[in-house]
């Protein structure tokens, strides 16, 4: 019996650590690859979005949700060496690209090939959305890949996973804890115990 309650409070244990802490549980401890949500196609080929505010956290770097308004440096990684020979450029539009808003050229850094592979750009962001679109001269304007930045705003579904997935957790071993507290098996091991 004591091995069957040590298996369940292990159990138990490692249920509550994985729902608070997922990044312990995660494989590699990130994501990469085609899970990267920084990552884009360019048609067949792939470029990488940073976004730097080293006047607040000098290593943060984001890539859609940026915390605070500010100077921001726009960084792509052109992650096929062959759109290093291709003119690539950028531009940044405060609004989320729909026809509906009328939106506001932010930055727009012309196309020009970049042998070192990084094609990089400074910008002063304030509050808001804004749509960053990457773009070679020889793609079409419908594949472009873009980036909606979220600036000092607050995402409620990142918020609510943050709050949701500990709480459930905690009700989870609540529940769990009053499941076993009620059992017929736990009282009569206890009596054991006693007598």
């Amino acid at each position: 019996m004591m091995t069957h309650m040590t298996g369940v409070c292990s159990t138990v244990l490692f249920l509550v650590v994985a729902l608070s802490h997922p990044e312990l549980v995660a494989a590699h401890g990130g994501v990469s690859g085609e899970d990267d949500p920084c990552l884009r196609q360019v048609g067949e080929r792939a470029v990488h979005f940073n976004a730097y505010q080293p006047q607040y956290q000098l290593k943060e770097q984001y890539c859609t949700d940026i915390p605070k308004e500010g100077e921001t440096f726009l960084v792509v990684d052109l992650v096929d060496p062959a759109l290093r020979d291709e003119p690539v450029g950028m531009r940044v539009v405060k609004g989320n690209g729909s026809k509906d808003t009328e939106d506001q050229i932010v930055a727009d850094i012309r196309p020009r090939t970049h042998p070192d592979g990084v094609l990089r750009g400074e910008v002063r962001l304030d509050e808001g959305l804004y749509t960053v679109t990457i773009a070679t001269e020889k793609q079409n304007l419908m594949k472009r890949p873009q980036y909606l930045l979220r600036v000092h705003m607050t995402d409620y579904q990142k918020l609510l996973r943050a709050v949701a997935v500990p709480l459930l957790g905690m009700l989870f071993v609540a529940w769990l804890g009053y499941k076993l507290m009620r059992s017929t098996w736990l009282r009569n091991w206890w009596a054991v115990l006693r007598s």
